[in-house]
């Protein structure tokens, strides 16, 4: 019995733990040391405790297998690889951290908490998703009791125990972080003070008028930026440079392998003598299979299915038509169309999975396949004989598959129950095992398509391959260092390009495909280092060039210069414009004097709420909007730095809203708004607390 192997949606979000923190461990990690050195046997370590290879690796497979399931994907990209690698640690790492925190605190669910929320009064909603009646929603107590009493006569070492008790887990964790959650929530007290200020910020109204010089009227030309004025910014503003975890920035050149002409024009007399072949060939199942790259199942499609240019062909066609070849997205496809009819355009089917390894063979399966496939034509139960013999997540449900349209299950599954008649029972093979069929009912009726597809992708031969990659090792041979690397790369023409700011489980980089190699060796070299070899990605090949390494903490003002100039010039044209505007305030009794002393206009605003300090056509000015609600009305304000300028303003009055009748109420709505960040917060709080490794990269 394979317990949930279906529900792998439910299994994975529990698995990765704790909805209070998901958004926030993402970027909690902490890396320290060199990544190419340590303990080549642990993944990381959080406070102490480490996670080994081997333990990560196997929650890596799970959860990949569970993605797998839940995707209806046999095969994952790079991209989703690295995601489900990012969602383990994550997982990992707030395991580790709230177990903690749990066990400081005391925090615990008893066994009989435990038994309470699988079997008691109020299941936990988990036990209700898998063992609910869809009818009414309530718990099915003989259904559960019966999968309870079949995991008590398994072995612990069994698939179903195992499952079961990754189960039970999942469900202690989820009650141990409400628990947690609810402990956060009930600290916090709103007072009627802060409620009435909270009320104030939100409904008092200020009107006021000001004049602003922008920082753009000072052109960038006239401003002269000096060492002090970074050296100042820098000190001012050294919490925005704290690095939470190890970055690098290096260059690279790629020698791209796009097919040449005379690839081109090979490519398509090959395609051309596929298609004079395929057109003529008996055995179509055969040719796709030897020539096809993508070798997609001979099967019925219905409209839509197919990209839109071949979609369009093939419906337009009759039977026996032979379509292309047609060239899309750098692929060509030849397509036969074997035959056009009206078929379903979804089933309502169930079935028994019977399994060949514990049946003793494919051939006894098939034997007990048809022997309950004759009890269910003698009247047997279908729903009984499932629950019994079944060996997938369906025997839970009586084996019933729900509604499906075409293209959700194996061509063989499809063949049988798209092409029978409401009501036959089948016995078929897949590669899942031997399925008892049953045709509940099929639904709407469309035109449908039995195509053979052959595609051939246009891409670069052998030899413009080699030449690419012989050009990349001959630049690697000059480029040693760091100058010969830029002087050879200017003197052959080629186009150098920059990854900043990457962390060492990166798994994209613009224009590169799987460029994982690469990060992992831009994270064991030093600054100025050249690559070792040339990195093969694809039809592409790489040489890289480590630019810069930024080391988790405080990054020195050398490694930021750069990034802070436009708010070192802001800061400075600031000061320069404050300048002017104290020598307009001088003797000026009058917002418009001042305005008339700038060259500029008076603009008077109204209605402008502290809790929305955004003022209409400029943009948001948190300084300026929190100053003039500390003002008295009817002063002349000093010179403000704000974002985009520098004001001087004068509050012409407030509208104060209507006494606050509710207290109450206010307090409920600021506690909720403080409730939804509550747990998020004690989370970052244990993360600033906390000393996490993570040296993914040496393995990954």
């Amino acid at each position: 019995m394979s317990f949930l192997r279906n529900r792998a949606g439910i299994i994975i979000v529990g698995a990765i733990g704790f909805a209070i923190i998901a958004f926030l461990v993402s970027d909690a990690v902490q890396m320290g040391g060199s990544f190419m050195q340590g303990n080549q046997t642990e993944v990381g370590e959080v406070d102490g405790n480490a996670i080994s290879i081997l333990e990560f690796n196997e929650k890596v497979e799970q959860n990949t297998n569970n993605f797998k399931q839940q995707m209806g994907q046999s095969n994952l990209d790079p991209q989703m690889t690295s995601y489900i690698i990012e969602n383990t640690w994550n997982q990992s790492v707030s395991q580790i951290l709230m177990s903690k925190e749990m066990s400081r605190l005391g925090l615990q669910v008893s066994k009989n908490e435990l038994n309470d929320l699988v079997s008691g009064k109020n299941p936990d909603p988990q036990i209700l998703q898998n063992f609910g009646d869809p009818q009414t929603g309530q718990l099915n107590r003989m259904q559960l009791n019966a999968f309870l009493e079949n995991v008590k006569s398994q072995p612990a070492s069994s698939p179903v125990s195992q499952q079961w008790t990754a189960f039970l887990l999942n469900i202690r964790e989820n009650k141990l972080a409400q628990k947690y959650t609810n402990l956060i929530r009930n600290s916090l007290y709103v007072t009627s003070l802060e409620a009435r200020e909270d009320y104030d910020q939100r409904n008092k109204l200020a009107n006021f008028s000001f004049v602003n010089l922008e920082y753009s009227s000072l052109p960038d030309n006239q401003v002269k930026l000096t060492d002090q004025d970074y050296s100042d910014y820098y000190n001012e503003n050294k919490y925005k440079f704290k690095n939470p975890l190890e970055k690098r920035s290096f260059e690279y050149i790629v020698f791209d392998a796009n097919p040449s002409k005379a690839d081109s024009a090979d490519i398509k007399a090959m395609v051309a003598k596929t298609a004079a072949e395929f057109r003529v060939a008996t055995n179509d199942s055969l040719f796709v299979s030897i020539n096809a790259e993508t070798k997609m199942p001979i099967t019925y499609v219905r409209k839509g299915q197919l990209e839109p240019a071949l979609d369009s062909a093939v419906f337009s066609a009759s039977n026996g038509a032979f379509i292309g070849p047609l060239f899309s997205g750098g692929v060509y496809k030849m397509v036969k169309v074997l035959d056009l009819k009206v078929g379903p355009d979804s089933v309502k089917a169930s079935h028994i999975l019977l399994n060949p390894a514990t049946e003793g063979g494919i051939d006894k399966a098939k034997a007990k396949a048809d022997s309950i496939r004759g009890v269910i034509a003698r009247g047997g139960s279908f729903a009984k004989l499932a629950a019994k013999f079944g060996t997938d997540a369906s025997k839970d449900s009586g084996g019933d598959l729900g509604t499906f349209a075409r293209g959700a299950m194996v061509p063989a599954f499809e063949e049988a129950v798209f092409n029978g008649n409401t009501g036959d029972l089948k016995v078929i093979t897949t590669q899942f095992g031997v399925h008892v069929i049953k045709i509940n009912a099929q639904i709407g009726s469309s035109r449908v398509a039995k195509v053979a597809i052959v595609d051939k992708s246009f891409s670069a031969s052998n030899k413009t391959q080699q030449e690419a990659y012989s050009k990349a090792t001959g630049f690697l041979t000059l480029a040693k260092n760091a100058e010969t690397f830029d002087a050879e790369a200017k003197k052959a023409g080629y186009v150098k390009s920059l990854a900043d700011n990457v962390i060492a489980t990166q798994s994209s980089i613009p224009g590169l495909d799987s460029p994982r190699e690469m990060v992992r060796w831009v994270f064991g070299a030093d600054k100025g280092d050249v690559s070792n070899q040339v990195f093969e990605m694809g039809s592409k090949f790489a040489v890289a060039r480590v630019v810069d390494i930024f080391k988790e903490g405080t990054l020195p003002l050398d490694q930021v210069k750069k990034d802070i100039e436009p708010m070192v010039m802001k800061q400075v044209k600031a000061r320069m414009l404050i300048e002017k505007m104290e020598k307009a305030l001088a003797g000026s009794k009058s917002i418009d004097q001042v305005a008339q002393k700038v060259g500029r206009a008076v603009t008077p605003v109204q209605n402008i709420v502290f809790a929305n300090p955004v003022i209409p056509g400029l943009s948001q000015e948190n300084v300026l909007v929190g100053t003039l609600f500390g003002s008295q009305p009817g002063k002349l304000s000093k010179p403000i730095e704000g974002d985009q300028g520098v004001y001087v303003f004068i509050v012409n009055g407030f509208s104060k809203p209507a006494p606050l009748t509710n207290a109450f109420k206010q307090k409920v709505q600021v506690s909720q708004g403080l409730a939804q960040r509550a747990s998020g917060e004690a989370f970052k709080a244990l993360r600033d607390n906390s000393k996490i490794k993570d040296n993914r990269v040496k393995f990954f």
